[in-house]
């Protein structure tokens, strides 16, 4: 049995160069969670700074 795999390919050629504006919106959330030990050392009486 023989896989054949291709992908697309596109190819244009010009005399000029090509503008392209392309306006991305990225949106991202970031989420840190902190274990219950490293917020007690990172607390304000912990002493440690």
């Amino acid at each position: 049995m023989f896989i054949i795999a291709c992908t697309h390919t596109v190819q244009v050629e010009t005399k000029e160069p090509i503008t392209i504006n392309i306006n991305v919106k990225v949106d991202h959330e970031i989420r840190v969670k902190v274990d219950k030990e490293l917020d007690d050392i990172f607390s304000d009486d912990s002493e440690l700074f």
